[in-house]
């Protein structure tokens, strides 16, 4: 009896272990094709993981919080508009390349790090044109509408009310 139960758990440690290399990070880089631009921080991509081979695939941008384009806030709505705008005129119809990929908590999205054909990485061209805030994927903060009036296009990083 102890050797089987031996023998079954062995069994299920490298079963286990085979089901997480699975489950690991690709480190890439894999190229895609933007299809469209979902919104300021998603992207719709044909990626061409294999020769021969392509998988439409909904990516987020690694590391970064846009302002919600469905937000019931008018002021959020317009922060997030201009955020999905400069993300269309980078990479709308671009290849990009996608690396450090990982499963996202909606299934059928990955989370990846996207950059442009020239290197330049989309998440930190976002951040630096006050369009986005670094997200480490943890709790957000809760978000306070501040009225078309007080927002100030100066300050872009203030999208969502806070500092």
């Amino acid at each position: 009896m102890g050797k089987y139960l031996l023998s079954v758990y062995a069994c299920l440690v490298a079963m286990g272990t085979a089901f997480s290399a699975l489950a690991e990070q690709v480190t890439g880089p894999v190229s895609a094709y933007v299809v469209r631009v979902v919104d300021g921080d998603t992207l719709l991509v044909n990626a061409r993981p294999w020769p021969q081979q392509i998988v439409e695939v909904y990516v987020r941008l690694r590391g970064i919080d846009a302002p919600e384009i469905r937000s019931s806030c008018e002021t959020t709505r317009s922060a997030g508009k201009r955020a999905q705008d400069a993300l269309e005129s980078l990479t709308s119809g671009r290849v990009v390349h996608l690396s450090n990929i990982d499963g996202d908590k909606y299934f059928g999205r990955v989370l990846a790090d996207v950059l442009m054909e020239d290197g330049t990485n989309v998440s930190a061209y976002l951040v630096t044109q006050g369009l986005a805030l670094g997200y480490d994927g943890g709790k957000r903060k809760v978000s306070v509408c501040p009225s078309q009036a007080s927002y100030d296009p100066t300050r872009p990083y203030d999208f969502d009310g806070s500092q």
